[in-house]
C-alpha cells in the first residue's frame, strides 16, 4: 500500500512539474510576442518605444476634468548579458492643461504579463519610494499603448529638486490614456543621459 501511495505521489509530483514548465514556457512565448509587439518587431540588445498624445480642444471640451494636455511615453527595453532576458524601464512626459511647465516621471517595469479575465497582455511599471506607477497594454493594431494609472509621482523637470516634486493622481477624466506611436525622437526630451540620447536617435 505505501509502495502505491508513493508511486501516486510520484505520479502527481511530476504531472504538476510538467504542467508548471508548461506555463513557464508559455509565459516566456507570450512575453516575447510582446516584445515583437512593443518594438515594432525583434527588439535585439536594447530597442525604443514612443508613444504621444497632444490632446486637442474638442477632446478636452468632452473630458473637463482631465488635468493632462498632452502625455509621452517612452518604453526602453536592455538586454541582461547573463540570462538574455529584457529589463524594461519607462519615462513619461506630462503637461497640464491649467499649469506650466513639463513634468516627468520614470522607473522600471515588470516584464508583460497577462493581468485580467480577457487575457491583455500587459506590464506593470512602478516610481521608487512608493511613487506610483503605471500599467500599460498595446491596442490590438499596437498602434497605441494604453496607459492605466491611479497614481504617479511626477517633477516638474524646471524646478530645483525641492520644488518640483508633485503627482498626478486619476481623478475623473485621468485613470486612462490612449498614445499614439511615434518616431523615437519625439520622446527625446525625457532622455537626459548623453549615450541614451545618441542610442535613442540611432534608432
Amino acid at each position: 500500500m505505501k509502495q502505491t501511495f508513493s508511486v501516486v505521489a510520484l505520479a502527481i509530483a511530476a504531472y504538476a512539474g510538467a504542467t508548471l514548465t508548461v506555463q513557464a514556457q508559455d509565459a516566456v512565448a507570450k512575453a516575447a510576442a510582446f516584445d515583437n509587439r512593443m518594438f515594432a518587431g525583434s527588439p535585439g540588445a536594447k530597442a525604443y518605444a514612443c508613444f504621444v498624445r497632444q490632446y486637442d480642444a474638442n477632446h478636452l471640451a468632452q473630458h473637463q476634468q482631465q488635468k493632462v494636455s498632452a502625455m509621452k511615453l517612452l518604453v526602453a527595453a536592455e538586454e541582461r548579458a547573463e540570462d538574455k532576458t529584457l529589463d524594461y524601464s519607462f519615462r513619461l512626459g506630462i503637461r497640464y492643461r491649467h499649469r506650466t511647465g513639463n513634468f516627468d516621471s520614470s522607473g522600471y517595469c515588470n516584464h508583460a504579463v497577462a493581468t485580467d479575465a480577457a487575457g491583455e497582455v500587459r506590464f506593470d511599471c512602478s516610481v521608487d519610494c512608493e511613487g506610483g506607477g503605471i500599467n500599460v497594454a498595446l491596442s490590438k493594431d499596437d498602434k497605441s499603448a494604453i496607459i492605466h494609472l491611479q497614481k504617479i509621482a511626477v517633477w516638474n523637470r524646471d524646478k530645483p529638486d525641492q520644488e518640483a516634486g508633485d503627482a498626478l493622481l486619476a481623478g475623473a477624466d485621468d485613470k486612462i490614456f490612449r498614445l499614439d506611436r511615434a518616431a523615437a525622437e519625439q520622446c527625446a526630451e525625457l532622455v537626459t543621459d548623453r549615450k541614451e540620447l545618441a542610442a535613442l536617435r540611432h534608432k
